[in-house]
């Protein structure tokens, strides 16, 4: 894609329902960290001090991550055939973003950036799962 690209896709801006269906996905995973993730699984892992493979330490990663590439899809592409480049711009940009932390004065988490890999591999598979493309 192009930066013409981009600017075309903002002229010709339509709410369509491959942009509904991509907005639903972010949603959903951002509704499901906020309102099950942080406030019930995370406390209960911790206070009962449950190995659960690093999970409750990624979440905000893997449903930060999720919401993050369906919107980049669902604002900038009008068409399927851009959502593997989107998907891959925004897990490279969660991925940059955190290996930027020490710039914020916080340290790198490897976990972090395992989850947000995973979570790109898993975008790109529920995407294609749901938009058949050739």
């Amino acid at each position: 894609m192009t930066l013409n690209d981009f600017l075309s896709e903002f002229k010709n801006w339509k709410f369509t329902k491959y942009k509904a269906i991509n907005f639903a996905i972010g949603l959903s995973a951002l509704l499901l960290y906020e309102f099950v993730g942080r406030p019930i699984y995370r406390p209960y892992i911790y206070t009962n001090k449950i190995n659960d493979f690093h999970i409750a330490d990624t979440l905000g990663n893997t449903f930060g991550t999720l919401p993050t590439i369906f919107f980049l899809i669902a604002i900038l592409s009008n068409d399927i055939t851009k959502g593997n480049y989107l998907i891959k711009l925004g897990t490279i940009s969660v991925v940059v973003f955190e290996l930027a932390h020490p710039l914020l004065g916080k340290p790198i988490d490897i976990w972090d950036i395992i989850a947000s890999i995973f979570t790109g591999l898993a975008s790109y598979l529920i995407y294609h799962s749901i938009f058949k493309d050739n």
